[in-house]
């Protein structure tokens, strides 16, 4: 089962289970599931070839999801679950194939589509960097940053960086072969999900266009939308207390 991070007590309101994006780990998002778990239970997990948790050389929507739908069983058998960027996909995909698990679906900044921008520069800066010569997370960064040209994401990446074991926690092999597959989405014909869904998007990111709402709204027919001011693609980072509280907001609509 994945790597867990859990926050809070079990009680009769439904955990909250979060799944992080491409290059990510559970803890990633510590800080606001420690927020969010004085009124819930709140389990962050490493997604599958992240974090802590199986390397697999299956890293499709539909493994991610089954790997999701394992823990909310673990739980007690329901969740509202939130996902970010490759996560939301894996959240979405649960709720289509296991729809009784999930109570609320949130989904930050990605769309049931296929885009076509590539990882491939960053999975390369990774690879390139010499591990053996690097004394710490601060000289790694440094190290990334001619490749990377931006230091927040240089930060980010190394949170995945095991420097006692100069080794990435990421099966990077396995993220570049399932690329394809990670930057689209599964064919799910005559699926779809009738419980409370919100889409919530920075308002200055491109991931959830206008455009992008038919194709939700077939397959989460009770899809509401929400944006996060001056916000991008990485919401939950770059606001996080509006984040959190939008969140809220949601959660305690039930």
């Amino acid at each position: 089962m994945l790597h867990m991070i859990s926050h809070g007590l079990a009680s009769a309101r439904p955990p909250l289970l979060i799944a992080h994006g491409l290059f990510g780990s559970g803890r990633n998002w510590g800080v606001i599931a420690k927020r969010l778990s004085d009124s819930q239970q709140v389990v962050a997990v490493d997604m599958r070839n992240h974090g802590s948790s199986l390397w697999s050389p299956d890293h499709s929507y539909e493994a991610l999801a089954d790997d999701l739908a394992e823990v909310i069983t673990s739980l007690g058998g329901r969740a509202n679950v939130l996902g970010h960027s490759m996560g939301g996909k894996a959240a979405m995909m649960l709720a289509l194939r296991h729809p009784d698990l999930v109570a609320r679906l949130t989904v930050a900044d990605i769309a049931p589509v296929a885009y076509s921008h590539s990882q491939q520069r960053n999975i390369d800066a990774m690879r390139a960097l010499d591990l053996t010569t690097l004394d710490g997370r601060a000289a790694a960064q440094a190290a990334l940053l001619p490749a990377l040209k931006d230091p927040a994401l240089a930060a980010f990446f190394t949170q995945s960086l095991d420097v006692k074991a100069r080794a990435w926690r990421l099966n990077l092999d396995a993220l570049e072969a399932n690329m394809p597959k990670i930057l689209g989405f599964p064919d799910v014909a005559g699926a779809a999900f009738d419980r409370p869904a919100l889409f919530l998007s920075g308002a200055t990111s491109d991931y959830v266009t206008p455009a992008y709402r038919p194709q939700i709204k077939a397959l989460f027919r009770a899809a509401q939308f929400a944006k996060i001011p001056k916000a991008g693609h990485w919401l939950h980072a770059e606001r996080p207390r509006a984040f959190e509280a939008a969140l809220r907001a949601w959660l305690d609509a039930a």
